[in-house]
């Protein structure tokens, strides 16, 4: 799409293969953690927008770790290369990207959900359903010997989701509550035993036990 004078337009090329865009993305992140004293780390620019002004504006959607957790910022930036000068004018956090997004779950573009989609047993929010799952399991019994996760066997989700807007465009598709089903082995004293659980996770992220009943396969 050609740029004219003062209208914003897509950046030219692919964003995720354009290392001039990517370079600025890392500029951005670099100047907020020297002055907001953050240690965000740079992952991947999302989208690339721009505006030919006196120099060029760059509109960015990125993706960054802040502690541990992905999170998307937009970001401007103001760049005049003939006089070599960059700066940093906007910079905001605008979301949370989840551990598994809802294209993860199978849902298709138009945002028809497919059912039950395997997940990966390691990813994080697994791991805290199936804590969630293993105390509340604790709480009900009445052994003496505590309930421990040894291994989640296998993970099932369903996803419901919601699209987030940025700059009037369809950015993206992110998990707004979800369900998990899974197959969990426990340990209580020497003992191993496996249960089918389901756990729901709500609009605040709260997980609730569901369904839980021992598996003797």
């Amino acid at each position: 799409m050609a740029t004219t004078l003062g209208g914003i337009s897509e950046s030219k090329g692919s964003v995720e293969n354009s290392l001039e865009i990517e370079s600025l993305a890392r500029f951005a992140v670099d100047e907020h953690n020297k002055k907001e004293n953050k240690i965000l780390e740079f992952a991947r620019v999302v989208k690339a927008q721009e505006q030919v002004v006196a120099g060029t504006l760059y509109y960015l959607t990125v993706e960054a770790i802040d502690a541990g957790k992905k999170k998307l910022y937009e970001v401007k930036i103001w760049v005049k290369p003939w006089m070599n000068f960059k700066e940093v004018q906007e910079f905001k956090q605008v979301g949370d990207v989840p551990a598994f997004t809802s294209s993860d779950l199978g849902v298709k573009q138009e945002g028809h959900a497919l059912g039950w989609q395997a997940v990966p047993a390691h990813d994080p929010e697994v791991q805290n359903a199936a804590q969630h799952a293993v105390k509340t399991l604790q709480q009900r019994s009445n052994s003496l010997f505590p309930y421990e996760l040894h291994e989640v066997v296998d993970a099932k989700a369903e996803s419901a989701y919601l699209y987030v807007i940025v700059f009037e465009t369809l950015l993206m598709v992110v998990d707004d509550s979800a369900k998990f089903d899974m197959l969990l082995k426990l340990k209580r004293g020497d003992k191993e035993e496996k249960y089918k659980v389901e756990v729901h996770k709500n609009l605040e992220g709260t997980f609730r036990l569901n369904n839980m009943q021992q598996d003797h396969s």
